[in-house]
């Protein structure tokens, strides 16, 4: 299928320019050090001077260095490579844009879930996603890598431990001539990457995105920058909140479902040590210091343009806010996209800009060209489905945390959240009850019932911005030896967002195609367009966080607790950024057991919080005087809240227990 311009639909005017365009690629040598071209005016930009159709496609087998299966050999990673003939034929080098996934032979990658596919004798034909469709004409080669216990790969899936990250790393090294390559499985015959100048740069959502942040964790020399979309920064966090246990199952269950039949046999051991490794309890052992990248963010010497859905509740933002506070701790080069989706990638809510952007920061990163991208705003934040505000840095510079404080109301339950604190021996009680959770609390904000406390401001005078993350201290006496609290922001008043809870979250896919790059036979550059899902609603949650109250004195240990003493716990919440409008009201709920986001505990408490030794620090773009701005006097008329009747945003589903889920 030939090549479509950007985003439009295919029509016989497309099709000859199309055609005159590949023509014109064959005949004319690329400009430039990569194809640049100095007819177009402003920033340099590479540009699709390369045949697809022609490009070389290959497989090369790289030695990790370790034996994950314990056969007595070290074991292989296979690497799918396609890159342009053209510039090895006049002798040019070129970079590399890499994806280091589980999932190409049993879940697929994308919206459409695109799996590799080979030809009879083993080559490969279909790359999935449009990386390589996009780029390869623009002088980059695109590397698939296979994980290790994966597809064509030796070796056993560890999810997110030394393994998985070596699967990676060694292809970085093997790009820049230090680690050994063949060009089979089994085989003794080498293959070198003379045609790379090791320049590489990482790119994936999900599980690929994670592999990408640990491979940047170890500081490898060549990767230049990482892309990662909705990913992990430390495995405990994705299967735990503080000791509260976010799924019904543990890592042994995912690399049982991500491997191949083949090393599923052989992989036993090792699924029994993850199994182990990672008790229900929820404390921190050994294996989740070695899964965890925030750690090492101190080694990252590659850029990392960090993008996330707000409302992602698979790989949920906390991943985010402590690695992206982390890079920024030590002078990390970033950039971040924030959108109002789920776990969903930006080619499927904001395509033709995200190619764009990805594009320039590849260019500037892999080819070294001066095209602003890195002088441009940190951030890209979606405010309305499809609306977009930047900021020059992220969090602005104007954000400081400030200490609000619940209080007592004129219903039980029903407080207030204000600056001044409540007077000792102030009090509210509810009661877990699993079967309900965020959507019903912030439902249910304005009237007393048993599963929940809510605490609320006056409505706004002025908007209130909330950006990075956020955490709650709650003093809590429970009657029973076992307790999870919930701790949730929600933004009370009347807005139309994307709904997050639906199958898409936040998506709907159409059947239309628009196309991205060039194609084959076999791999269509031309994917199903998007729109967003949305839905009216009177209440957003806005960021949310758990916690096992047995973790009171430690974070990595829990304790039984003893029925009537009092424990303090503090909560961190999910980084965000939203502005609650003037006219709306800025609520803070505390309750138990959040339906479907975490698991209950062993019994059913009733927990009385301390409202004088409870409080939330909260990151106000303007700081204590904004809040206190936005909180003084009366709204004006116009602004306030109206009775909004509708369904509302889908409840959050069952988590799932694959990063990526069935849209990885």
């Amino acid at each position: 299928m030939p090549t479509r311009a950007r985003g439009t639909r295919l029509t016989y005017r497309s099709l000859m320019v199309a055609a005159v365009a590949a023509l014109m690629a064959v005949l004319l040598p690329p400009v430039g050090a990569q194809g640049a071209s100095p007819l177009k005016s402003g920033p340099p930009e590479s540009r699709p001077v390369h045949s697809y159709e022609n490009a070389v496609r290959e497989s090369v087998w790289v030695d990790t260095g370790l034996d994950g299966d314990g056969n007595g050999r070290s074991d292989r990673v296979a690497v799918d490579i396609v890159r342009p003939r053209e510039p090895a034929l006049r002798g040019r080098k070129v970079p590399v844009i890499m994806d280091a996934s589980p999932y190409y032979s049993c879940c697929g990658r994308g919206n459409e879930s695109q799996l590799k596919t080979y030809d009879a004798d083993g080559r490969p034909v279909q790359f999935p996603l449009y990386y390589d469709n996009y780029f390869v004409p623009r002088g980059y080669a695109f590397v698939a890598v296979d994980l290790a216990g994966t597809n064509r790969s030796d070796g056993c899936v560890d999810v997110g431990g030394r393994s998985d990250v070596q699967s990676a790393k060694a292809v970085v090294d093997w790009l820049n001539g230090r680690a050994r390559g063949y060009t089979t499985r089994t085989g003794a015959e080498r293959a070198t990457a003379g045609w790379s100048n090791g320049r590489t740069g990482m790119i994936g959502k999900s599980y690929d995105g994670t592999v990408a942040n640990g491979v940047a964790a170890t500081g490898v020399d060549g990767l230049r920058t990482i892309v990662p979309i909705g990913a992990i920064s430390s495995w405990y966090d994705y299967y735990f909140a503080q000791g509260a246990p976010l799924y019904d199952g543990g890592p042994d269950g995912l690399s049982d479902y991500v491997e191949s039949p083949e090393a599923r046999d052989r992989c036993a051991a090792v699924q029994r040590q993850l199994a182990d490794g990672a008790p229900r309890t929820g404390d921190w052992t050994k294996p989740w210091s070695e899964r965890d990248y925030v750690k090492d963010a101190g080694k990252v010497r590659a850029s990392v343009f960090a993008v996330h859905g707000m409302q992602d509740l698979n790989v949920r933002t906390k991943h985010l806010g402590q690695w992206w506070d982390a890079l920024a701790d030590r002078g990390v080069e970033r950039k971040i996209w924030l959108s109002q989706t789920g776990h969903v990638d930006p080619f499927d809510y904001r395509r033709a800009e995200w190619v764009d952007t990805l594009h320039r920061w590849f260019d500037h990163y892999l080819l070294g060209y001066d095209n602003g991208i890195d002088r441009e705003p940190m951030a890209d934040i979606e405010r309305h489905p499809g609306q977009w505000s930047t900021d020059r840095v992220w969090p602005p510079r104007t954000t400081h945390t400030t200490t609000v404080r619940p209080g007592p109301g004129s219903a039980p339950g029903v407080g207030t959240l204000g600056l001044r604190p409540a007077r000792p021996g102030s009090t509210e009680t509810f009661t877990d009850d699993p079967s309900q959770g965020e959507t019903r609390w912030a439902a249910d904000l304005d009237r007393t019932t048993g599963a929940k406390t809510g605490f609320r401001t006056a409505p706004l005078t002025r908007d209130l911005r909330l950006s990075g993350s956020s955490t709650v201290t709650v003093t809590a006496t429970p009657t029973t030896s076992t307790a999870h609290l919930s701790a949730v922001l929600v933004d009370i008043g009347p807005d139309t967002i994307r709904d997050y809870g639906s199958p898409g979250e936040g998506i709907t896919t159409l059947t239309d195609r628009t196309c991205w790059g060039a194609s084959t036979a076999g791999d269509s550059s031309c994917f199903k367009e998007t729109r967003a899902a949305t839905a009216a609603v009177d209440r957003t949650v806005l960021s949310r966080g758990w916690a096992d109250l047995g973790t009171y004195a430690s974070a990595g240990k829990g304790r039984l607790l003893t029925p009537g003493r009092a424990y303090t716990l503090t909560i961190q919440l999910a980084a965000t950024d939203h502005v609650v409008p003037a006219g709306h009201r800025l609520a803070l709920i505390v309750a138990g057991t959040d339906r479907d986001l975490i698991d209950p505990p062993d019994s059913t408490p009733t927990l009385t919080l301390d409202l004088a030794r409870t409080s939330a620090k909260l990151p106000f773009t303007g700081g204590a005087g904004a809040f206190v701005r936005a909180t003084a006097g009366s709204a004006p008329a116009t602004a306030t809240p109206r009775a909004v009747h509708s369904e509302g945003v889908t409840p959050p589903r069952p988590a799932l227990r694959i990063p990526g889920g069935s849209r990885s």
